[in-house]
């Protein structure tokens, strides 16, 4: 499987006028993927909090949240990284980088995305739009990471986390001690399937002198996402047990387990091109714990 290039224009992307599939590439809306990860801990916080059926509307606004800051924080990252962009083949034709779109328009773009994230905000309580606007010092922080730490991966997995703790006040008003082992585990999750990530760009990131967990676990990649893994699922059990103290609330997390496994179990750190099919495979994993915080936090 090819490495796949950040600005690939495919399907409905391809027939756009330009300067729309620019900025739809420019916020990755083409590439929900990275939406989906951002929604999940949020989800998952709202169904253990036992939101999943009684607050659904949530799951809603946080969905498109997601979609919205996801695609904000893609401008915002690209915007900061376009010298680093250009060195490297998989992201060296990205909009801003390349030059077709101009700053000032890349600038207006992410304040639109962040209106929208501010309609959404206003949809929450006091307590979970006060957590809400604390994310965004680290997201903020996030795009210089890679300059001065071995593993921005783990700073990924703080802000990319960041919505379970919206979602647990958003549902209570509160917090509670099973909310963060939730954040915990998903912090792990984080690292694991973003270490598999950066292996696409393991070799122009050691030219270009960025740094990743991928290069730092060098020949360790696999262990290391391993125990990444191992800790999130062990992570999301305590929050489990922590609602519903039955080891059948355990049981639940058990497809999800065997998911990251066989993710494990797959991964060839000498083929950085199936990086990106595992990589993506993290969505399904993310509903299936999703299921088990809905079926935990509704009894």
């Amino acid at each position: 499987m090819d490495i796949v290039p950040d600005s690939e224009g495919r399907g409905m992307v391809a027939a756009l006028p330009s300067r729309v599939a620019d900025l739809v590439q420019l916020a990755r809306l083409d590439r929900p993927i990275g939406a989906w990860l951002l929604f999940w801990p949020g989800a998952w916080a709202i169904a253990l909090a036992g939101g999943a059926v009684a607050r659904w509307p949530l799951l809603l606004w946080f969905a498109l949240g997601a979609v919205a800051m996801r695609g904000a924080g893609c401008v915002f990252n690209d915007i900061v990284d376009r010298d680093l962009d250009r060195k490297v083949a998989r992201t060296a034709l990205r909009p801003v980088a390349s030059g077709r779109v101009p700053l000032k328009v890349a600038w207006g773009w992410l304040v639109a995305l962040s209106l929208v994230g501010l309609v959404v905000l206003l949809q929450l309580n006091a307590p979970a739009q006060f957590i809400a606007l604390a994310s965004l010092a680290p997201v903020a922080a996030y795009p210089f990471m890679k300059r001065i730490t071995w593993w921005p991966q783990a700073w990924l997995g703080i802000v990319f986390s960041w919505a379970a703790l919206v979602g647990w006040p958003a549902v209570t008003g509160g917090f509670a001690t099973p909310l963060f082992w939730l954040y915990g585990g998903s912090i792990l999750w984080v690292i694991g399937y973003d270490t598999i990530y950066a292996l696409q760009d393991i070799e122009d990131d050691a030219l270009a002198g960025v740094r990743s967990s991928a290069r730092a676990l060098g020949a360790h990649v696999r262990g290391g996402v391993a125990v990444c893994y191992a800790g999130a699922v062990i992570g999301w059990g305590v929050a489990l047990w922590g609602v519903r103290p039955d080891p059948l609330a355990l049981a639940g997390l058990a497809p999800a387990a065997a998911h990251l496994a066989r993710q494990v179990l797959r991964l060839d750190p000498a083929d950085p091109g199936q990086a990106l099919a595992l990589f993506r495979s993290n969505r399904f994993a993310g509903l299936l714990v999703f299921l088990a915080c809905a079926v935990v936090g509704s009894v």
